[in-house]
């Protein structure tokens, strides 16, 4: 079978267009918030509630199994169109959202009183979620197809009210963060200057790791949790291999982010490769080629150090003193 062309892609494009604009702004929405995950040391952080999102959707569809188990399987045998959720609490996206918020706890409770690290609760958190989620997918079977494709990414074809959330979560979360970002950036390099001079240190923590649960939940259930994972780690990384400026860090991690969304999912439909992985691995080849362009630019500077000639030391002696001019009177020549 041949390929996909790109005139194939452009004239199905009113299909596709949902899809790629949820891509673009997930890109950038997590590529933002991806520079304190990584600037923070968490990231993982996003791992775990991807997977703690992808949870909750799956425990979206094996409760009203055991709540209804009759009514559920005759739904399933008289098709995808005829099979309705018995209740609007069961909806995948707000048990997602609430699965979530719960992993966050974890970056808000202190670790120390536990006498555990903080990664080591980021650990658990993946392993328990990763864990429940494939356990009950095995329960599932007739919604195994959706659950795989929010674990690993298979958005060919995005739900609109999915748009529709993520575009409220890029607009409200972005303007958030924007009003914020320095003292959130300030918070998070130094805490306790922070709290000397008088910043709700812990409100402006809850605000980012609520913002993080609440991003990585919705775009998990448009995208799939291994494209959210790559977006919120992998722009930042780039954007960082470029320049130190914290201000352009920001600017080029949503930049990566949202490219990565948009031409991973074209690349995905001209070679027919799996959406959330082409995702993926677009943003770690724009990060190879960021490390590759550092490392080119570290060895030309330190050619030119070897080439330039050395500095010519000062003696450290200490130079000796003016001769001072005599303040003898010279003998007089003329005649008394």
């Amino acid at each position: 079978m041949n390929p996909a062309s790109w005139q194939e892609l452009w004239a199905n494009i009113a299909i596709f267009k949902d899809a790629i604009w949820a891509a673009g702004l997930a890109g950038a929405l997590l590529g933002f918030i991806g520079v304190h995950v990584v600037l923070r040391r968490m990231v993982f952080a996003s791992s775990a509630i991807a997977q703690a999102a992808a949870l909750g959707v799956a425990l979206s569809f094996w409760v009203p199994a055991l709540i209804d188990p009759i009514g559920h399987a005759a739904g399933h045998a008289a098709g995808p169109a005829a099979h309705v959720l018995p209740s609007p609490l069961f909806e995948p996206v707000l048990w997602a959202i609430a699965a979530s918020l719960l992993a966050t706890l974890v970056f808000i409770a202190n670790p120390v009183r536990l006498h555990l690290t903080r990664e080591s609760l980021l650990g658990f958190v993946f392993l328990v979620s990763g864990a429940g989620a494939v356990i009950i997918g095995d329960k599932i079977t007739q919604e195994a197809h959706d659950l795989a494709a929010i674990l690993f990414g298979s958005a060919v074809v995005v739900q609109t009210i999915d748009l529709y959330l993520v575009t409220a979560a890029t607009v409200l979360l972005l303007g958030g963060h924007l009003v914020l970002w320095r003292a959130l950036i300030f918070v998070g390099y130094d805490p306790m200057g922070a709290r000397v001079q008088g910043m709700p240190v812990r409100a402006l923590n809850g605000f980012l790791f609520v913002s993080v649960g609440l991003a990585v939940a919705l775009c998990t259930r448009a995208l799939g949790a291994l494209p959210v994972f790559a977006f919120s780690v992998l722009p930042a990384m780039t954007a960082l291999a470029f320049t130190a400026r914290i201000g352009w860090v920001f600017v080029l991690a949503t930049i990566v982010g949202a490219f990565s969304g948009v031409a991973g999912y074209a690349v995905s439909f001209r070679a027919e490769l799996p959406v959330g992985a082409t995702q993926t691995a677009t943003a770690a080849a724009l990060l190879a080629a960021a490390l590759l362009w550092r490392l080119a630019m570290a060895q030309r500077d330190r050619r030119r150090a070897r080439n330039q000639p050395p500095p010519i030391l000062k003696s450290s002696l200490p130079s000796p003193p003016p001769e001072r001019a005599s303040t003898a009177a010279a003998p007089r020549t003329d005649a008394a």
